[in-house]
């Protein structure tokens, strides 16, 4: 009887997550699908989900129209270079608050997360007059700089939350051996939290690649991600929704395939030290 129950549980709870795993994937599929109608087919009512003629002058269309190449590059450099720059500081941030805890550690870590419930359009306008007066505007150093202070609570309290699971004794036991600060943090403090550091950086780069208010408010041609390669096809003379479809699929395609590729490091990492 046991058997039987456990069994049918199983079966529940798999149902159930192939449920929630086509429902949250179906957005996706029905924006890539779209990609491959003609405008009439993208609109009709009712719509068309298989049965329909599958065309490529979307595609052709938004490649003649956009540089698509340039936008991807600086995506490339905007995500990657926050990521790296934010895990350069949240190293050693998260090290002092896991190691050499203070009584106001977890009032810092809890600030540092309030900061996250700020509206961005709330600091926007000194942010906007600080690039100005800088330079930075329509930079790509510049979108470097704020998305990483942007995502940097998030990483520090990732690599906080890993860096805990490591015994302290293995790090007192290398300055007894005469290891420096750097020596501890660089060979042996981070190979030990290698699966914590890759999720928390797949993680930094997808919130990084999907960024929208920043980079269209501090971007205008030069330093252009993707996400506004999107909004270009979004016009006021009306909505095309086939060539938006493509547009997107464009997007998202890179992101989605490191994402795939880097699963099993990205759940090794979430569930990294919950199990002893």
């Amino acid at each position: 009887m046991s058997r039987s129950v456990t069994t049918q549980r199983k079966i529940i709870n798999t149902t159930a997550a192939w449920a929630v795993g086509l429902l949250i994937f179906f957005p996706i599929l029905w924006t890539i699908l779209t990609s491959f109608k003609t405008e009439a087919q993208a609109i009709s009512d009712p719509p068309v989900f298989l049965f329909f003629d599958w065309t490529l002058e979307n595609y052709t269309e938004v490649q003649e129209r956009s540089d698509y190449m340039r936008f991807l590059w600086n995506s490339v450099i905007i995500a990657g270079g926050s990521t790296l720059l934010g895990i350069i500081v949240a190293i050693p941030a998260a090290w002092s608050m896991a190691f050499v805890p203070s009584k106001r550690t977890k009032d810092i870590l809890l600030w540092m997360l309030s900061t996250k419930m700020l509206p961005a359009v709330g600091v926007l306008y000194p942010i906007y007059l600080i690039f100005i007066n800088m330079g930075l505007l329509d930079s790509k150093i510049g979108l470097v700089v704020v998305l990483m202070l942007t995502n940097l609570p998030i990483i520090v309290w990732m690599l906080y939350t890993y860096f805990r699971e490591i015994p302290g004794e293995i790090l007192e036991a290398a300055r007894m051996d005469g290891a420096s600060l750097k020596e501890e943090i660089l060979y042996i403090l981070t190979p030990m939290a290698i699966p914590g550091i890759a999720s928390t950086v797949l993680l930094n780069i997808i919130l990084a690649w999907n960024e929208a208010f920043w980079t269209l408010n501090l971007t205008a041609a030069n330093a252009a991600p993707l996400t506004a390669f999107i909004a270009s096809y979004s016009s006021p003379e009306g909505l095309f929704y086939a060539k938006l479809s493509a547009a997107s699929t464009m997007a998202i395609a890179p992101i989605l395939i490191l994402g795939w590729f880097s699963q099993k490091q990205l759940v090794r990492g979430l569930t990294f030290g919950a199990v002893k």
